[in-house]
């Protein structure tokens, strides 16, 4: 089976580049971030033209997440994350997919920090942290897949000291991206690819994507009973390339089920 996340970043505007690309790579299950639009708005009709069943929560302008699935119908389990029925943003979706268990996240980005959206961020993180940690403990196949908004070290971002003060790289970030880890979750791409940066975002700015000014942001989390199913992985870094492309690239894991 193979999963991928993409943050798409404007699914409308850039549904050409999506729908080329899961022509080409045709994963069998894909976690869209960033839908930008509405409930409705949602291109169900397009995607299912290739063949893709979809679950999805919009949100207008911003946010906005869903679980794609080939050939298969995915089981909605939850449409926000659970302890705190007061958050209204579109961040979390989670459905049962071809006998496993998927969790498409868009973990906030935090900046300005200090001050609220980064304390949003972190307050997030942890309702993230407990409810990986039901999961895990069901001993169910799982995977969290995602933009995490997390550079966990400083292998996963190319030399720069321009993002020192950057909610993405905060010691309180990576300490709880360290803590989901301690759960047994295995941090699918860094587990198959010890030794690469696997850049998964290039900032428009600044000529980022030119400069291959990368930061990998994007990752799949696997269980501890998928943690030996892993067998390959990667970054469709050519997409992020193309006309039009979202900042993201899709990132990818293969398990052997």
């Amino acid at each position: 089976m193979k999963l991928a996340t993409f943050n798409i970043n404007n699914v409308n505007k850039r549904l050409g580049n999506l729908l080329a690309w899961l022509e080409e790579a045709e994963p069998d299950v894909v976690c869209l971030q960033e839908l930008k639009c509405e409930q409705a708005a949602f291109p169900a009709k397009e995607i299912a033209a290739l063949g893709y069943d979809a679950v999805w929560k919009g949100q207008r302008s911003w946010n906005g997440v869903a679980i794609l699935a080939r050939e298969a119908e995915p089981v909605l389990t939850h449409d926000a994350l659970p302890g705190d029925d007061a958050d209204t943003q579109s961040r979390y979706i989670e459905a049962a997919v071809k006998g496993i268990l998927v969790g498409c996240l868009y973990l906030p980005n935090g900046n300005p920090q200090p001050g609220p959206k980064f304390a949003y961020k972190l307050a997030w993180f942890e309702r993230l942290i407990a409810h990986a940690a039901g999961l895990a403990g069901t001993g169910l196949p799982v995977v969290l897949a995602g933009d995490y908004n997390v550079v966990p070290t400083d292998f996963d971002i190319y030399r720069s000291r321009s993002w020192t003060d950057n909610a993405l790289l905060q010691p309180e970030s990576r300490d709880a991206f360290r803590r989901l880890l301690d759960q047994g979750w295995t941090d699918g791409l860094r587990q198959l690819h010890p030794d690469r940066p696997l850049y998964t975002f290039w900032d428009y700015k600044r000529e980022g994507w030119s400069r291959d000014a990368g930061l990998r942001l994007d990752h799949l989390l696997v269980a501890p009973s998928l943690s030996a199913r892993l067998t390959a992985g990667g970054v469709d870094r050519a997409v992020r390339g193309e006309e039009g492309a979202s900042d993201h690239a899709p990132a990818w894991i293969e398990l052997d089920l």
